[in-house]
């Protein structure tokens, strides 16, 4: 069965490139076509597609209003958000709006057609340089605006991932670095179905549903 997607974007040559690159695999069905997010909300009304791919700036409503918007609702596609800015707000604003994912522009093909079945199929995505996003915030600028708040200042409060044993502690850090449990598996050297079950325990035992959920609160304990 094919995922149906509507692609969200205000750049006329951008939406061609990805329909023709989503377009070409086999089990991904592009249906609609939106140039700002009041369009992508109106034409998921009217179409309920399985996931939008969601550009961030766009006039009239931007990606993550429209994000908002479409979560609100009782029945709602995934939204995948695609976009060329890669920084810590935009990605926190995006996954705490409830977007299933956060992909850069410069993802590889193969890589963005794996996002967006991922997303369809309800896993969560995080880029690798928007997962770097998230780790760089406990960084300051040397000219940010005085009065600013410093991510270091805030007070330490308890290890939320201390219910977790030293494997799943791993697990987790590595599904923050945005893995798949195939390449958590291959790096800690066990079967997938070793870290999927770790991760059903992971989730239970911090309270979470979602990788990006545990992304957040690995990265956000740095």
């Amino acid at each position: 069965m094919s995922i149906r997607v509507i692609i969200a974007d205000d750049e006329s040559l951008m939406r061609s490139g990805l329909r023709l690159l989503l377009g070409a695999a086999d089990d991904i069905d592009i249906i609609a076509e939106a140039a700002n997010g009041a369009e992508a909300i109106e034409l998921a009304r009217e179409l309920s597609p399985d996931l939008i791919l969601m550009d961030i700036r766009m006039p009239v409503m931007d990606g993550l209003e429209a994000t908002r918007a479409l979560m609100a609702q009782t029945l709602h596609p995934e939204v995948l958000i695609l976009t060329a800015f890669g920084t810590d707000e935009f990605v926190l604003q995006a996954l705490r709006s409830g977007a299933a994912g956060y992909i850069l522009k410069d993802t590889p093909p193969e890589d963005l057609i794996h996002a967006v079945r991922a997303a369809a199929n309800g896993t969560r995505t995080l880029s690798p340089s928007a997962v770097e996003s998230l780790l760089g915030r406990d960084t300051t600028s040397a000219t940010g605006m005085a009065g600013a708040s410093n991510w270091n200042s805030a007070p330490i409060g308890p290890d939320p991932l201390e219910p977790l044993t030293t494997r799943e502690r791993e697990i987790a850090e590595a599904v923050a670095q945005g893995m798949t449990n195939a390449q958590v598996a291959r790096a800690l050297f066990v079967s997938t179905a070793t870290v999927k079950t770790h991760l059903a325990r992971i989730f239970y035992k911090l309270d979470v549903s979602t990788r990006v959920q545990l992304a957040l609160l690995v990265n956000e304990r740095r």
